[in-house]
C-alpha cells in the first residue's frame, strides 16, 4: 500500500522540512516551493516569526486610519476591490478624468459647428460704393428658407435685409442715428416690405454652404445693378405683421409705426390669401402727389413726402454654373456677387421724421 503524499499547503517534517524553509527563507538561487492549486498561502508554521522589537502594537483599526491618512489615505488591501471590479485599461495608465469624458458632449454646446437646421453664418469684409470698408453679416436658414444680411455703416447706420423666400417677401430695415439738438430720438428706424423674385439672390441652402478661405481679404461686388425707384404708398399693420412674414415682427419691431410697401405688392399678397387687416391706407396717391418733398418744407410739423437711400454693397446674386468632361451636365461651382441701390419714396405726417432729407 502507497503512502499518500504530503499536502501542499501542510507543513513538511525531517531533513525535506527544513530544505523548505530554507528556500523559502531566501537562499540564493532556490527556487519558491510550489503554492496550493486554490490560491492559498503557506501556513504560520512555514514562516518564520520576526523578533520583537519592543512593546506590540495592537493592529490599526480602519477609524484609526483614517485618522492619521485622511480620507484620501491609502487604503487597506482588503478594502480594496478585487481585480475584476476595477475599470477596465491597460495596467498603470490613470483612468481619464471625468471632464474628459464629458468634452465630446461639451464641444456641440459650446459652438464648435453648427447643429443640423442651424442657421449658418458667414462674415466677410466688403468695400462700400464710397471707398470705405465695413464688416458685414450672412446668415442663411435652410429651414426657415430666409436668408439675412445686416452691414454697419461707419456713420453708425445700420442696414438689414431679410430674403423670406417661402413667403416671397423681402425686409429692408434701418436704424439710422437721431440729432437729439433736433429733438429727435436716440434712433429712428424704417422698414420697407416688397415682394421677393427668387433670381435676385441665391437660394437660402446654396447661401448656409458659403466658406471663405481669407476672412481678411476685402469683397468687391463683381456686377453693379441698376438703381431701383420705389414708391411706397401703403401702410403696415405691425400686429398683424406675422400673417405677411414670421420674421417681420422681431426685424422691424423698433419700427412699429413706420412699416412701409407698395399696393402692387399688396395686390400680389392678397392673391396668395394673405388676410386684407396686414394692411393699411395711406393718402392716395394723388393726394401725395400734391404735397413737397420733405427737403422743401420748413415746417416740422406738416406732412411731406420723405425719401430714403440704401444700398446692399455685396450681396451673393447668382450661382456659377462650370462645365467638365468628367460631368456631362453643368455643375455649381462658386457664386457672382453683386451691388445694388434703392431709392424709396413715403409720406410722413410731419417733416419731424425725415430729417435727414435735408442733408440729400
Amino acid at each position: 500500500m502507497k503512502s499518500a503524499k504530503p499536502s501542499l499547503g501542510a507543513p513538511e517534517s525531517g531533513a525535506a522540512g527544513a530544505a523548505a524553509l530554507d528556500r523559502w527563507a531566501g537562499v540564493p538561487g532556490a527556487p519558491r516551493p510550489p503554492r496550493s492549486r486554490r490560491g492559498a498561502r503557506l501556513s504560520a508554521a512555514h514562516v518564520r516569526p520576526r523578533p520583537s522589537r519592543g512593546r506590540s502594537r495592537a493592529p490599526r483599526t480602519s477609524l484609526q486610519l483614517r485618522a492619521k491618512f485622511g480620507s484620501a489615505g491609502p487604503r487597506p488591501r482588503w478594502a480594496r476591490p478585487p481585480p475584476e471590479m476595477r475599470p477596465l485599461g491597460r495596467r498603470g495608465v490613470p483612468p481619464a478624468p471625468a471632464a474628459l469624458l464629458l468634452l465630446p458632449l461639451l464641444v456641440p454646446l459650446l459652438g464648435a459647428s453648427p447643429g443640423p437646421g442651424a442657421p449658418a453664418e458667414l462674415r466677410v469684409r466688403v468695400r462700400l460704393p464710397d471707398g470705405q470698408v465695413a464688416e458685414e453679416s450672412l446668415q442663411a436658414d435652410s429651414e426657415a428658407d430666409s436668408i439675412s444680411l445686416e452691414l454697419r455703416k461707419p456713420d453708425g447706420t445700420l442696414i438689414s435685409f431679410t430674403a423670406d423666400f417661402r413667403r416671397d417677401v423681402k425686409i429692408f430695415r434701418t436704424l439710422t442715428l437721431g440729432e437729439l439738438e433736433k429733438g429727435q430720438s436716440q434712433f429712428q428706424a424704417l422698414c420697407f416690405v416688397t415682394r421677393l423674385y427668387h433670381n435676385e439672390i441665391i437660394p437660402s441652402e446654396a447661401m448656409a454652404k458659403l466658406r471663405q478661405k481669407n476672412p481678411r481679404a476685402v469683397r468687391q461686388a463683381e456686377e453693379v445693378r441698376g438703381l431701383e425707384q420705389l414708391h411706397m404708398d401703403i401702410a403696415v399693420n405691425f400686429s398683424q405683421g406675422a400673417l405677411l412674414s414670421p420674421h417681420l415682427r422681431n426685424v422691424c419691431a423698433e419700427a412699429a409705426d413706420t412699416i412701409y410697401t407698395r399696393q402692387e405688392d399688396v395686390r400680389f399678397w392678397l392673391e396668395q390669401g394673405v388676410d386684407n387687416s396686414v394692411f393699411e391706407a395711406l393718402p392716395k396717391a394723388s393726394e401725395q402727389v400734391l404735397l413737397p418733398r420733405c427737403v422743401q418744407v420748413g415746417d416740422h410739423g406738416k406732412p411731406c413726402i420723405c425719401h430714403y437711400g440704401l444700398s446692399l454693397a455685396w450681396y451673393p446674386c447668382m450661382l456659377k454654373y462650370c462645365h467638365s468632361r468628367d460631368r456631362p451636365a453643368p455643375y455649381k461651382c462658386g457664386i457672382r456677387s453683386c451691388q445694388k441701390k434703392y431709392s424709396f419714396d413715403f409720406y410722413v405726417p410731419q417733416k419731424q421724421l425725415c430729417l435727414w432729407d435735408e442733408d440729400s
